[in-house]
């Protein structure tokens, strides 16, 4: 059966239907089947291939990873499988998938036209900078008049931005070198480390993480088990070889007699909140509730501060544009007016 990549959207509208008809009693098989009559005739196709494959008892979450789903989702769906909060954890799986992908296509319509102005700018500056500022700069220089402070600023543009340019091209090479011969050898819980180092967007994955791995194992808690066997269902996942390798960590260190929080706060690529998270929930006896709160509101602040750097982005863009395209007409205009008033 030939597969056709499906996309963010797809993947988490699909979940959060099956999430929605398991909630209303359908079995699982009766649920994909419900909704492939909803669908195009490729996506029946490969859920009704699907449903083959789960009859012959293949897991929810392998049959998803056949349909090349995202390792996020395939994650929720593994380890909703193991605590039977089947679908609420669909649910808050597909919801977290829909916030990212509206947050990416935020970021590129608002970065959309803020671009064509700067293709147009552009263009408008190469042709002023080549064509029409020298004649001006000679005819003024004849008629004695000195550079005005817009002048200096557009060749100072022309003379530094190839350098820039150059710059940020050797800045992306040196990038790519470090990541395929340095930062893919390092071990995973490096990777995470040094990811969240990253300006703004640490931060954010730093939420991320926090967020996954608290909900995660909240779910599992909820299902009646100990933080020990959530911790080995962790490390059974080898698809999310980051969250399968932290858990053998923790769990490594429980043995040895270090509490759970201490534990966390050793780790920098969490929340600093995380920590005393876990303390007071272990202090009440409401552990998996805790968790759970604390998820809530890392992607509720993490919604947040990814709002606020859309804000920030766009009124950069527009005042370099505003003053480049200021400068490209008083460089001109000024001598003009000079020569005006000398009349």
């Amino acid at each position: 059966m030939s597969r056709h990549k499906w996309t963010v959207n797809e993947q988490a509208h699909f979940l959060r239907r099956t999430g929605d008809l398991l909630l209303r009693g359908y079995p699982i098989a009766e649920a994909i089947e419900s909704i492939a009559l909803q669908l195009p005739a490729n996506r029946k196709e490969e859920l009704y291939g699907c449903l083959v494959e789960l009859k012959q008892g293949s897991p929810f979450h392998v049959v998803l990873n056949n349909l090349g789903f995202q390792k996020d989702l395939i994650g929720y769906v593994y380890f909703a499988e193991q605590h039977g909060s089947f679908a609420e954890a669909l649910l808050e799986g597909s919801e977290l998938a829909l916030l990212k992908d509206k947050d990416m296509k935020k970021l590129l319509k608002l970065l959309q036209y803020p671009l064509l102005l700067m293709f147009i700018t552009g263009f408008l500056f190469v042709f002023i900078e080549n064509t029409l500022l020298p004649r001006f700069t000679t005819l003024f220089a004849s008629l004695g008049l000195k550079e005005n402070f817009f002048t200096k600023v557009l060749y100072a543009f022309d003379d530094y931005f190839p350098t820039a340019i150059c710059m940020v091209f050797t800045t992306l090479c040196l990038t790519a070198i470090y990541y395929f011969f340095v930062f893919r050898k390092l071990p995973i819980l490096k990777q995470r480390v040094l990811l969240v180092r990253i300006p703004i967007l640490g931060k954010i994955l730093k939420l991320l993480f926090t967020h996954y791995f608290s909900i995660q194992l909240s779910f599992l808690l909820s299902g009646g088990i100990s933080v020990s066997e959530a911790l080995s269902l962790f490390e059974m996942n080898y698809r999310q070889p980051f969250y399968s390798q932290l858990a053998e960590e923790i769990r490594i260190k429980l043995v040895t007699g270090e509490k759970l929080d201490t534990i966390i706060a050793s780790f920098f690529f969490f929340e600093k909140e995380f920590p005393m998270i876990i303390r007071h929930g272990q202090e009440n006896g409401k552990l998996e509730q805790e968790l759970l709160f604390f998820s809530r509101h890392c992607v509720t602040t993490m919604e947040e501060r990814i709002e606020k750097s859309f804000k920030t982005i766009q009124p950069i863009l527009y005042i370099f544009i505003g003053c480049l395209v200021v400068s490209m007409y008083l460089a001109i205009l000024l001598p003009m007016f000079h020569l005006l008033d000398g009349i």
